[in-house]
């Protein structure tokens, strides 16, 4: 194998968490900087795809993650009238095949806990810069930080370094819909292996997916997610939580009792989304991945999935020669396909799910539901779902 390199890894996400692991256990010489001065989980809790899961099994985490979360075997989501426009079943593409719903904090925790240098993480560090091709990184105070051997970017979907270097962007946008969540104790709910939708056209869309245990508390937790326009989601009040509830229990009254320990605007987190594409997720020893790289709508759920997808190929790539620049060849080769093919599809998808396209939510219902029970359809849905790594008909 090559000698070890002197690689900075900003940002310590999904993404960067991953990367860390992989690229601490070849060896390389780590510098992490991560912009929190305490870092810690962001977001809401998501269902990772067997792929995300193969990753976390490679990574010797598997039996953990496992035991934090819960396993998914079915995605159901209905209209308010009660017409199924959605029902997949991970068991239709092979017997032992799930989905795994996991809290931020989970992964995070698992993530963190399982890098043995965790504690040298330079926290509270603003990385605003990368200097004379990615070798050397500049903060928010000036200070240079290098030289490196390797830059990789993995600052999240709003990454500062992605906005400091226009020319690598080729599509760059807010999504004109966010949406409002919070994580809430599962009591009674019956529906514990099933991710459940409820749509009021393409205007309202409420979820709830089991996600396990969270750190440090007690129980069983669902991710509760209700869309809204962007515009609400940024305001979100009283007056708007007063609506949401009542939105609730007029599109889905049987969640209208999980709400009972919502009393202020300030127990839901916002949620804004962005479509992000780079020309080249490659600018000299800068290497971009995560949603740094490819963010996108959560139609697909496929966020973490790719992030931790981006950080096994970077290491296959790097294990792959002892030039680094091969290697930042190898990488974008390895993720272009399947990177590109989420990315369509989460484009085409979002406005059936989020838009005030009232034609389409009509058209949704009445042919997503045949569509799903079509045998050549259901597979490419449920080769989609898992995250697998060929497009549409391979």
């Amino acid at each position: 194998m090559h000698g070890r390199w002197h690689i900075a890894i900003v940002g310590y996400g999904a993404a960067g968490q991953a990367a860390s692991l992989f690229l601490a256990e070849q060896g390389h010489r780590l510098s992490v900087f991560e912009q929190a001065a305490a870092p810690g989980p962001v977001g809401a809790g998501f269902l990772l795809q067997p792929t995300g899961l193969g990753v976390l099994a490679r990574l010797g985490l598997h039996e953990q993650a496992l035991a934090q979360g819960q396993r998914i075997g079915r995605l159901y989501g209905c209209n308010v009238r009660g017409r199924c426009v959605m029902d997949m079943r991970y068991a239709d593409r092979a017997v032992d095949c799930f989905g795994l719903g996991l809290t931020r904090g989970s992964l995070f925790t698992l993530l963190r806990d399982a890098y043995a240098d965790a504690a040298q993480i330079h926290t509270g560090v603003s990385i605003e810069a990368i200097e004379a091709e990615g070798r050397y990184l500049r903060d928010g105070t000036g200070q240079r930080h290098g030289p490196f051997d390797l830059v990789v970017v993995a600052d999240g979907a709003h990454s500062r370094l992605r906005a400091s270097m226009p020319q690598l962007i080729r599509r760059q946008q807010t999504y004109p819909w966010g949406a409002m969540w919070c994580l809430l104790p599962v009591e009674e709910w019956p529906h514990h292996d099933v991710l459940q939708q409820r749509y009021g056209g393409t205007r309202e869309m409420i979820g709830l997916l089991p996600v396990g245990r969270r750190p440090g508390r007690d129980g069983r937790w669902l991710t509760f997610y209700f869309s809204l326009p962007g515009d609400q989601v940024d305001a979100f009040d009283d007056a708007a939580l007063m609506n949401l509830r009542e939105r609730v229990t007029v599109l889905w009254p049987e969640a209208t009792s999980l709400l009972a320990s919502i009393h202020a605007p300030q127990q839901l987190q916002r949620a804004r989304y962005r479509d992000v594409v780079l020309r080249m997720p490659v600018h000299g020893r800068a290497l971009f991945i995560g949603d740094a790289a490819h963010a996108m709508s959560p139609q697909l759920g496929q966020g973490v999935n790719m992030a931790l997808l981006d950080a096994q190929a970077l290491a296959d790539a790097l294990a792959a020669t002892d030039d680094i620049e091969v290697a930042l060849r190898l990488y974008p080769r390895a993720r272009r396909h399947h990177v590109a093919v989420y990315q369509r599809l989460s484009r085409w998808l979002t406005p059936l799910f989020q838009s005030e396209r009232d034609d389409l939510a009509r058209l949704r219902d009445l042919g997503f539901g045949p569509l799903g029970r079509m045998p050549l359809a259901k597979g490419q849905m449920l080769k989609i779902l898992a995250g697998m790594k060929t497009g549409w008909w391979h």
